[in-house]
């Protein structure tokens, strides 16, 4: 029975949308992911609720490749970048894993590129 009414495209669920995935963004976000969990309140009646991280548009000055960048970032990261001094120390002394962006790996390899070698001849 449920066969007909689904053949015949009368059941059909919405879409469902992935606004919520930081993979797909771009911007520096330091591993941070949407949470999922429960509220519960006094009478116990527990709804499922969502947990945003917080996430800012920024523009940061980058010596090293001498130019403004508008990114997006998580408050976590601005933090971490002024702890840091500045953009380019934040993306050069942090390890590939942390920095968990694809924008931003392909920012650190733009400055390892342009980084003047510092070689010594003796």
């Amino acid at each position: 029975m449920l066969g007909g009414l689904a053949a015949t495209g009368l059941l059909r669920r919405p879409p469902t949308t992935n606004f919520y995935r930081l993979q797909h963004m771009d911007g520096l976000f330091g591993g941070v992911a949407v949470q999922h969990g429960n509220n519960k309140p006094k009478s116990l009646h527990k709804t499922r609720r969502t947990w945003l991280p917080n996430i800012q548009t920024v523009t940061l000055f980058s010596p090293l490749l001498d130019r403004k960048l508008t990114l997006r970032v998580t408050a976590r990261v601005l933090r971490t970048i002024d702890k840091k001094g500045g953009l380019d120390n934040y993306l050069l002394l942090t390890k590939d894993k942390n920095i968990a962006s694809p924008l931003g790996l392909e920012l650190k390899q733009k400055m390892l590129a342009k980084q003047k070698p510092t070689t010594t001849v003796q």
